[in-house]
């Protein structure tokens, strides 16, 4: 079996799974934003080339991306966090979203979405809420320092954020 023959297979296969199922798991990474346009940061060069900033001051994801960045410099870590808000709630799902969407309103038991994503893409898609699991939570929710508050909606906070220094 050639290629070609062995991928049509394999796609028949699936076709075949998703009609005999009664529900759908769905199980999305980085890789799943990435056609909407949102930057994959697996890697330095795709980091550094959304943040240039960053790239300069040569400060990696892990380090902007945690507790210690707004201790040590909350302007440089609210321009991150805001701009990657600013971008999250002005990305439009690519059509993915859509058919897998469409896929599970056809079965009885719908969809369940495990995502490491914090973007919010699956809800603007029109998932239940209620039937995601964030694995690192969302952007679009917030919490204090200290860990000693609740949790509230990011909705009605607009960062201004200077994009050329990421502050």
């Amino acid at each position: 079996m050639n290629t070609d023959e062995s991928l049509a297979e394999n796609i028949r296969l699936a076709a075949q799974a998703i009609r005999e199922a009664d529900g759908l798991l769905i199980t999305a990474g980085a890789g799943m934003g990435v056609d909407s346009g949102l930057p994959d940061f697996r890697g330095k060069e795709g980091f550094w080339n959304a943040y240039p900033a960053l790239g300069k001051l040569k400060i990696d994801f892990q380090s902007i991306a945690s507790p210690q960045a707004f201790m040590e410099d909350p302007t440089l870590a609210w321009g991150f966090y805001g701009h990657r808000l600013n971008l999250y709630r002005n990305t439009v799902p690519h059509d993915g979203f859509r058919i897998l969407h469409d896929i599970a309103e056809k079965l009885p038991n719908g969809a369940f979405v495990a995502t490491s994503n914090v973007d919010g893409q699956f809800q603007k898609a029109g998932f239940s809420e209620s039937r995601i699991y964030e694995v690192h939570g969302s952007i679009h929710r917030m919490r204090c320092m200290d860990g000693n508050c609740d949790i509230w909606s990011a909705q009605s906070f607009f960062p201004k954020i200077d994009e050329e220094h990421c502050r």
